[in-house]
């Protein structure tokens, strides 16, 4: 089979997220079963034109701003060259509309909408412009057929008033190797890390706030942030001036296994977005034996096991955030039955798996379309 997957981003681009982890990790598997994979995507500073990356082949081709514009020309011309069997569109932010043009069979992917929850990232002339973008989606991915990573995001497709028979699900998962899968060692002070990137729209300034609201009742307390984003020095303006500089820390971007050490060394990690597709760095904190405390929103809450993998909380309530937090630092026994629970809760999710539901998903469009 040879696939043709259009993505505004590789795995190797800085502005990749948890899209470009789910992309990767379950091609990387569907080209090691033979098949021929090629991503068409957006260049970035000190990239190549093209490279293999894990058996597929990366195409970069304009800069992320109008990478969209380019998306017809390349598909003409790489279509031209190969003879592909399907088209994969993964949606994120600004759609491609490939079912204006592409004459193969389709499979678009979805985390989910951005809604009007992108106005909490974007101006309004930026934000008006993603918005008004995913609303045609509505009319010309209509009879297009899905795979999406997450109940959350069916349910939203669904209330758009697609069908539900176009759909399935392909989870997000991890690679299980590259965790400890147990509970280790923690720090030596009661620490809360935040794992993700610092964008406005993930609402990191309420982990902020809520932190603030316990400080005094856990004075041994940390705040840890891994990853890094523009809405960083508005964090650090925060902490400075609510008097707990001398008790955070900004890692930025650390390697796998400097992101595996800290996860498991500390009690609870936190997710405060208003909307995620899934939620892959919450199973990541629980293969590290770190239960997660997240916003009860679409995508994050169906990567939580509640009162088994963690704890959910009405987003944007800091005081229930913060009695959240303060419950599980200060009842061990309750942490320690969370961990546990999180580690099981992480066995279950395997790219493996995923890879072949999504490879059978590839195989069945395509039966269809030729049948």
């Amino acid at each position: 089979m040879k696939i043709l997957i259009f993505n505004w981003q590789d795995i190797k681009n800085p502005f990749g997220g948890g899209a470009e982890v789910h992309l990767h990790e379950i091609f990387k598997r569907i080209a090691a079963k033979g098949h021929e994979v090629t991503l068409a995507t957006c260049s970035f500073e000190g990239s190549s034109e093209e490279e293999i990356i894990d058996g597929i082949k990366v195409v970069r081709k304009g800069k992320r701003s109008f990478f969209n514009y380019y998306v017809r020309r390349l598909y003409k011309k790489l279509s031209n060259e190969e003879k592909y069997d399907i088209v994969i569109d993964d949606i994120n932010k600004i759609p491609f509309y490939t079912p204006c043009f592409v004459k193969q069979p389709i499979l678009a992917i979805s985390h989910h909408f951005f809604g009007k929850a992108i106005f909490r990232e974007a101006g309004f002339i930026s934000g008006s412009y993603v918005y008004l973008a995913e609303k045609l989606v509505n009319k010309i991915y209509r009879n297009t057929q899905f795979a999406v990573v997450s109940e959350s995001t069916l349910n939203e497709f669904i209330e758009r008033g697609f069908n539900s028979m176009n759909f399935s699900i392909v989870q997000n998962a991890i690679e299980q190797e590259r965790f400890p899968m147990k509970i280790c060692t923690k720090f030596d002070k009661p620490t809360i890390v935040y794992f993700g990137r610092l964008k406005k729209y993930k609402s990191v300034d309420h982990l902020v706030k809520a932190f603030a609201l316990i400080a005094d009742k856990v004075p041994d307390g940390r705040l840890e942030f891994i990853g890094r984003g523009d809405f960083q020095p508005e964090l650090e303006r925060m902490v400075s001036e609510l008097g707990l500089k001398e008790r955070t820390k900004f890692y930025g971007f650390v390697s796998d296994e400097e992101k595996t050490e800290i996860l498991s060394k500390s009690h609870i990690v936190v997710n405060t977005s208003i909307k995620e597709g899934w939620g892959i760095t919450n199973i990541e904190a629980n293969a590290c034996g770190t239960p997660v405390i997240s916003a009860n929103v679409p995508g994050l809450r169906d990567s939580v096991k509640e009162g088994v993998s963690g704890l959910l909380y009405e987003y944007g309530n800091i005081k229930q955030l913060s009695e959240r937090i303060l419950s599980l630092l200060t009842n061990q026994s309750e942490l320690i039955r969370l961990s546990e629970g999180a580690v099981e809760w992480a066995k279950t999710f395997s790219w493996d798996n995923s890879a072949e539901l999504m490879l059978k998903r590839c195989e069945e469009i395509i039966n269809k379309k030729y049948s």
